[in-house]
């Protein structure tokens, strides 16, 4: 393969290669993203295929682990091509992805579950304070009073002392919003959605958000291997 210094390309000509816009290019270049372009006598920015490498990688890692993350990467590659920083944050992202999908799995199962949970023969004598409650969950109490003025999980309250008390259809709910949480999803959708979830309704729309997750960590997946992909050149010709 010809060396990546042996291309010369225009600005212009690696923003097209790297579908991105020539301010942009400019931008990545100034912020150490991309190597610094040669001059001509007169000026003119003069680019290699490390340029259109690095662009392309950084366009990819930041589809799949975010701007931040893929600047850092992308620097890394340049600063220390021969140590394993770049790995070490390769996997990292790869880690975080990965964690998003065992969420994932685990908010299926308790939809799954919890959605058929036999709920009407409790009694109310095992109904939960905030601090049973949140020990249960693994959460703080402070994120149950945070669900509760979000509306998601809203309790009962002791008549004398206006204690929150959560009956075991409240209980529940929290359960369901602690996976759904965990998965991902944000407050906003689940404030319209869980007082349908409470009448036993729209348990397809969880399964199909549960979906579009999924798909997303999926393509998130797949560019940051396109991001290696691109990146490999830079790391190869540097231990050559």
């Amino acid at each position: 393969m010809a060396s990546l210094q042996s291309v010369r390309l225009r600005t212009v000509d690696v923003a097209r290669r790297a579908g991105c816009s020539v301010q942009q290019v400019r931008d990545l270049e100034r912020e150490g993203v991309l190597p610094a372009a040669e001059r001509t006598a007169s000026g003119y920015r003069v680019h290699g295929e490390r340029q259109v490498r690095s662009a392309l990688a950084y366009r990819a890692f930041a589809a799949g682990a975010g701007p931040a993350e893929a600047k850092r990467i992308v620097r890394a590659a340049h600063r220390f091509p021969a140590s394993q920083e770049v790995l070490v944050l390769l996997d990292a992202a790869h880690a975080r992805l990965d964690a998003e999908r065992t969420a994932l799995r685990r908010a299926r199962e308790a939809a799954a579950s919890i959605s058929g949970e036999p709920i009407d023969a409790v009694g109310a004598a095992d109904s939960m304070g905030v601090s049973e409650l949140a020990a249960a969950l693994g959460v703080r109490p402070s994120t149950l009073r945070h669900w509760d003025a979000e509306g998601l999980v809203v309790p009962d309250r002791d008549p004398v002392r206006g204690a929150r008390r959560y009956t075991p259809v409240q209980v529940r709910d929290a359960r369901i919003v602690q996976q759904l949480r965990r998965a991902g999803h944000r407050v906003a959708p689940l404030r319209s959605l869980m007082p349908e979830l409470r009448l036993g309704r729209r348990w397809s729309e969880v399964a199909a958000a549960l979906d579009a997750r999924e798909t997303a960590v999926a393509a998130r997946s797949r560019a940051l291997v396109d991001g290696t992909a691109a990146l490999a050149p830079l790391l190869t010709e540097s231990n050559q």
